[in-house]
Order: C-alpha cells, then structure tokens, then sequence
C-alpha cells in the first residue's frame, strides 16, 4: 500500500528538501543588470513582452549586488573593467551563477587584442555561455532554461 492510498485524496506533496530547496533557487533567480556592449541589447528584448522573462521568476534586473543571484555578462569586458565584475561578483550572496552572453563574454569575440579579456572565465567562474554576436533573447532563454537544470541537479554536499 502506497502513500497514495493512505492518503486519499488530500492533496499531499512529498518530496526532498534537495528537490525544494532547487526549486525555489529555479523559480526565483533575480539577475544582475550588467550589459556592457551590444548584447545588452538583446538582454533587454528578453525581459520584455515579446519574451518575457518573468515567467522564469525573473521579474526585473536588479541594480544592486546583494539582491541578485545571477550574473549575465553581456558583452566584451575590458581589462580596465575585469576588477570592477570581480568585485561585484564578490558582494552577490551565494549562491551565485554566472551566464557569458554572446561571443565577446565567452571568449573575446573578435576584439583579439590586449585591452578586451579573452574570456570572463578569467576573472569570474562562468556556469553557462551563449554564443552569438549578439545572440538572440530567444538564447538568453535557452541559457536561463540550461541553467536551471544544472541547479535542479545540485546535490546537498555541493552547497557548502
């Protein structure tokens, strides 16, 4: 005999503290509003009606650090600009993801040069890139969609 019958018709949910605790982190990511190039853009086509975002939990871009979970690098950051995403990356309270939207985040794009890093996994760890110059809100989508299946798939262990 099953809980189901014990129960009867009740409307009882059981589950673990591992799937609820990853469910609440899923529908409640707020990110960061940090555009720094063209694909800004895009991540600004994402949260409006079009695309809206919001059905993600996601009901606007937080200005501040300390109120955001998610980082989205959108576009090419500069050396000049490296200390300024570390730091900020530093005062998000963890748990804490970062998506790199568009070629430039990922790995520099085609500004191969001295002054634009190759990358933001070189100052910050990245938990899903987005390809495309600039990609598409529909991408952005894809990546928050990525992303939430890593965190559903966290285990307890990991989040010490």
């Amino acid at each position: 005999m099953g809980l189901e019958q014990k129960a009867g018709n009740m409307g009882i949910v059981t589950t673990s503290l591992e799937k609820a605790v990853n469910w609440s982190r899923t529908n409640a990511m707020w990110p960061m509003l940090f555009g720094l190039a063209c694909c800004a853009i895009e991540m600004m086509a994402a949260q409006a009606a079009d695309y809206d975002m919001s059905r993600f939990g996601m009901e606007l871009m937080r200005a501040s650090p300390r109120q955001s979970d998610l980082m989205i690098v959108a576009g090419r950051v500069s050396r000049k600009m490296g200390p300024v995403v570390r730091k900020l990356y530093d005062q998000m309270p963890a748990p804490k993801w970062v998506i790199a939207m568009g070629d430039c985040a990922a790995c520099g794009g085609i500004f191969n040069n001295y002054a634009v890093l190759q990358g933001v996994d070189e100052i910050v760890p990245v938990d899903v890139y987005i390809a495309g110059c600039p990609p598409r809100p529909e991408a952005l989508i894809h990546g928050v969609l990525t992303l939430h299946e890593k965190v559903r798939k966290e285990k307890i262990k990991d989040w010490a």
